[in-house]
């Protein structure tokens, strides 16, 4: 045998040590196997039970502030990324053209007024004069009832004489009274008759009287007529006068920009001097009401509902994760309400995955203080859909707002 020939007992034990080895790498094989499924049985049940999606973003109301009456700018009084309040000042225009048009408005709205104060007057005046018509018609009246009851009485009291004077008549021939009481019967009766004659011309012209009464009643009532139509006239131009002094003192108060909502500037393009136009865009304002607008696909949604949990991922804060929870799911895919909305009944369809708007809102509000989250920032919501919904607060709460705002 050669002296370099390994010998029987040499193979046996390089065999043994081989195998050896090879039970000590399967033993740490299905170890670690076993430690891998271990450990990745959360991260599968996470997954079963999380929906997830990096089509998501910021998103806050931004509104654009354009001014509502054309001027030159003369103050600004805001900065770029600068926090403003409901109802402040941002900038204002030159107003003297505005207070202008204001003192002459008021200047006409006075002269309206005294306007209408001098037909009020007027139409006093013939409301006084028509009473003192109806009141003299009145008299007139009662005059004409006196006259009629006079020449009532004068006229019984001549029937009575003349009736005398007839039986007299036939009797004085006989000789039954003296001439002389004949001769005083026929004077009374003339007297009376004369009377009677001269009450029933009174009454015509009582009756005239009335008829004049009448004629100035209508008189003082057409007067009166037209100074109420003069009133109406003029309280109409007092009240036109009145909407042009309002509209003036509105235009005039636009000339302040205010802001509408609490926020922060954005794209700010106003400077002193500058000259505006009704409807320029000056800047933005972004609010502080902050929410994740997630397009989940359709098939996603499936056990989505309002309330569940949501863990927030933002690509600008690794390893930074904010909590919140679903606040709706929207009523449509986000092509349906495209600029041009697909129309799968003509050509040929194909079918497509279809995204679903989800509203996402945060509820770590001092996270929120401490991280500047942008409209447009990219996130990946996560939503455990296995969780029950809960009550949580509505957006736009003012406790919520202001402890934000804080």
């Amino acid at each position: 045998m050669s002296q370099n020939q390994p010998t029987e007992t040499e193979n046996k034990s390089g065999r043994k040590k081989i195998f050896g080895d090879r039970r000590k790498l399967i033993r740490i094989g299905g170890a670690t196997a076993v430690i891998l499924i271990i450990a990745c049985i959360p991260l599968y049940l996470h997954a079963m039970s999380h929906e997830s999606t990096d089509d998501a973003y910021v998103e806050a109301h931004v509104t654009t502030i354009s001014p509502r009456v054309a001027g030159h700018v003369a103050s600004v009084y805001i900065t770029d990324n600068q926090q403003v309040k409901k109802g402040q000042v941002l900038a204002e225009l030159d107003p003297r053209d505005f207070q202008a048009a204001l003192d002459a408005a008021q200047a006409r709205f006075d002269s309206a007024k005294a306007a209408v104060a001098e037909a009020e007057a007027m139409a006093s005046a013939a409301r006084n004069t028509l009473e003192q018509k109806k009141a003299d018609l009145v008299s007139q009246h009662a005059g004409l009832a006196r006259a009629k009851s006079e020449v009532a009485e004068v006229k019984a009291g001549h029937d009575r004489d003349r009736t005398d004077l007839a039986r007299m008549k036939k009797i004085v021939a006989a000789g039954a009274v003296s001439k002389q009481e004949y001769d005083h019967a026929r004077a009374t009766e003339a007297m009376t008759r004369a009377k009677l004659n001269s009450s029933r011309r009174d009454l015509d012209t009582q009756s005239a009287k009335i008829s004049q009464a009448k004629a100035g009643v209508f008189v003082a009532e057409d007067e009166l007529n037209k100074a109420l139509a003069q009133v109406e006239a003029r309280t109409a131009e007092l009240h036109g006068a009145e909407a042009e002094m309002e509209q003036a003192r509105l235009k005039l108060s636009y000339t302040r920009v205010l802001a509408p909502c609490d926020g922060y500037i954005t794209k700010k393009a106003i400077e002193p001097g500058a000259y505006t136009q009704v409807g320029q865009s000056l800047f933005s304002i972004v609010g502080s009401n902050i929410w994740v607008v997630a397009n989940y696909k359709e098939t996603q949604i499936t056990d989505m509902r309002p309330g569940q949990q949501v863990e927030i991922e933002v690509d600008s804060y690794p390893g930074v994760t904010f909590n919140g929870h679903v606040d709706s799911i929207q009523r449509g895919t986000g092509s349906r309400f495209s600029l041009l909305p697909p129309e799968n009944a003509t050509g040929n369809f194909i079918k497509v995955v279809q995204r679903v708007p989800v509203k996402i809102m945060i509820d770590d509000l001092q996270k929120m203080k401490e991280y500047v989250l942008a409209p447009g920032m990219s996130v990946i919501p996560s939503v455990d859909i296995s969780s029950e919904p809960v009550q949580t607060v509505a957006e736009g709460d003012p406790t919520v707002l202001s402890d934000l705002k804080e």
